[in-house]
């Protein structure tokens, strides 16, 4: 479309929504400038500074590092700043908060059971032995870190939790992004800490919940690829369930 004074512009609908004051959500309409190179996340900033500093949402980097600007963009989780309005023109670009999250405010979620989940699987380190700082650096090979890089990679962005399906049927499921940050850490040779994961892991929210639809990976925009994650740790639960850790893992069961 175009303006007023010739202009391009881009119809963007943003879902409003405040609990504490609205009955129900509503749709708004906001007609914004086109350029080939904005993002969502620019268009709504517009709409923020120029139309309407009452739409609420969160961002921060801008540059798909931080992970705050997730939201469903015509549908789909997308992180905002990594969403180009070029690449929904005609339009209208809708955008909604992240399915099967509670609603803070417009465009905002409730993070607060994910960090309840995500501290479940214990995300940390624990080596089977204290070192002190004087003892220097635990010292990895190149191949001892492959089998763990791409799963520190996640951002906690959510999108993953708004594209599963799991998440939607069993909201105590753990999820992607918690079981995926756990297998990071069991699959870390300086780790030893399975046995403290294994309760959370072997769970019926736990790995065993994830009924590998793969809609996590695909949305996921850092590649961490989730799905594969929790089901490596299958293997891990299915040991310990046929009572075979401790024959067939090195360490007696602990990794």
């Amino acid at each position: 479309m175009n303006d007023a004074t010739g202009g391009r512009t881009v119809r963007i609908e943003a879902l409003r929504y405040h609990p504490d004051a609205d009955t129900r959500p509503r749709w708004q309409t906001y007609e914004v400038p086109f350029r080939d190179d904005l993002s969502v996340l620019q268009g709504l900033q517009y709409i923020k500074d120029h139309l309407d500093g009452s739409l609420t949402f969160r961002w921060s980097c801008r540059m798909a590092i931080c992970g705050s600007c997730g939201m469903m963009v015509n549908g789909v989780p997308q992180l905002a700043c990594h969403s180009f309005l070029r690449d929904y023109l005609p339009g209208p670009v809708r955008v909604e908060p992240l399915d099967h999250f509670p609603v803070v405010h417009d465009l905002v979620i409730d993070q607060s059971e994910f960090l309840n989940k995500l501290e479940s699987v214990k995300p940390w380190l624990m080596p089977a032995t204290e070192r002190t700082l004087s003892a220097g650096a635990y010292n990895q090979t190149p191949a001892q870190m492959a089998k763990y890089h791409a799963y520190s990679q996640c951002i906690n962005c959510l999108l993953c939790y708004a594209a599963c399906p799991q998440v939607a049927l069993k909201p105590g499921f753990a999820g992607p992004a918690a079981l995926a940050l756990m297998h990071r850490y069991n699959a870390d040779s300086r780790d030893q800490g399975w046995a403290a994961r294994a309760e959370a892991a072997n769970a019926d929210d736990g790995v065993w919940g994830c009924t590998y639809v793969g809609e996590c990976s695909e949305v996921c925009p850092k590649a961490v690829d989730p799905a594969h994650a929790i089901n490596q740790n299958k293997a891990n639960s299915a040991l310990d369930f046929f009572g075979l850790r401790k024959l067939l893992t090195p360490g007696g069961g602990t990794k």
